[in-house]
C-alpha cells in the first residue's frame, strides 16, 4: 500500500503543477504576438467562397468526352 500512497502524493502534488503548466503554455501559445493573423484567416475562411461556390473537385478530374 506504501507504493499506492507515494504515486497518489506524486500525482496530487507535481500532476497538477504539470498539467497546470501545460494548460498556461497552451493559452500562451494561443495569444503569442504575431498569430492574429493567423487565427484571422481561420475565422474568415468560411466566408472565403461566398460570392461563387467552390469548384466541385469530383467534375475537375472527370474530362468531358
Amino acid at each position: 500500500m506504501e507504493h499506492y500512497s507515494f504515486l497518489r502524493t506524486l500525482a496530487d502534488s507535481w500532476g497538477l503543477l504539470a498539467m497546470t503548466l501545460f494548460f498556461l503554455a497552451i493559452i500562451a501559445w494561443a495569444f503569442r504576438p504575431g498569430s492574429r493573423k493567423t487565427h484571422d484567416a481561420i475565422a474568415s475562411s468560411i466566408f472565403r467562397n461566398e460570392a461563387q461556390p467552390a469548384a466541385d473537385p469530383r467534375n475537375s478530374q472527370q474530362t468531358e468526352a
